[in-house]
């Protein structure tokens, strides 16, 4: 498909939605009754496992951090990364995500749960975000609320953010949205990584996983293939940075 010749300064993505909107809703609606709908999977969803330092850990988002795609907790974000930082902490866990549940809908979420204590967070929101049509300015805003949030009233230490995924790759997605919600995919996560860079807490992990044939049968969530090098990613930044500071603290209790 041969897209406008489009001035520098406009997003492709802007001019394509406007003048192909109605196909695009169109395409939209149909997408939305004929998807092959995913249950979330089955499994504990708080606990504690792994022996070394403690590491209190809250882990929240969409479907992609309810495991949709996978036939069970075990297989899904959280088992996957349980399976890495055990051998290494003594986790105590909380999930707390839900499937179509946007950022602004996390924030609100957060502020009814009672006040509690936690060492890291990892996130993964924002294509609930992209496909409801937030802007991405409102979007990053109701980001940064969530993450002060889980700063002053959960005790949060660090935040791994996960990246928005190359929705490009989604193989549910006709040609033309495909393009579209992968084209601001990429600009949402730029804006991601920049707000995550100018705050020492927060620690952005890119999605940049080849998704082709990897995905679940439903051609939009993860199979257990791309849940398992997503533990990865994560683990590889969670376990060095909080075994450096487990020492620290160690040191500072034998003074």
């Amino acid at each position: 498909m041969a897209f406008p010749r489009l001035h520098a300064r406009v997003h492709p993505e802007i001019a394509v939605k406007f003048l192909f909107f109605p196909y695009l809703v169109a395409q939209g609606a149909w997408l939305r009754k004929t998807a092959l709908v995913l249950p979330e999977p089955e499994g504990a969803r708080a606990g504690r496992v792994g022996e070394g330092p403690p590491l209190r850990m809250l882990l929240l988002g969409d479907s992609s951090a309810a495991g949709v795609g996978v036939s069970a907790q075990s297989e899904a974000l959280s088992g996957q990364l349980l399976d890495r930082l055990s051998p290494h902490f003594c986790v105590d866990w909380v999930l707390e995500a839900k499937t179509g549940r946007t950022t602004q809908q996390m924030f609100k979420r957060l502020v009814r749960l009672p006040a509690a204590q936690y060492d890291i967070a990892v996130t993964a929101l924002g294509v609930n975000d992209i496909t409801k049509r937030a802007s991405r300015e409102n979007w990053l805003e109701d980001t940064e609320l969530m993450w002060d949030l889980l700063q002053s009233k959960f005790g949060v230490r660090q935040i791994y953010v996960s990246g928005i995924p190359k929705i490009g790759q989604f193989p549910l997605l006709p040609p033309l949205l495909r393009w579209l919600l992968g084209r601001q995919g990429l600009r949402y996560d730029e804006g991601l990584s920049r707000l995550a860079a100018d705050r020492s807490e927060c620690f952005h992990i890119p999605a940049d996983l080849p998704l082709h044939g990897l995905m679940s049968q439903d051609g939009f969530h993860p199979g257990p293939v791309v849940y398992s090098a997503w533990a990865d990613r994560l683990a590889d930044q969670i376990v060095p940075h909080f075994q450096a500071i487990s020492g620290e603290q160690a040191q500072n209790d034998l003074r």
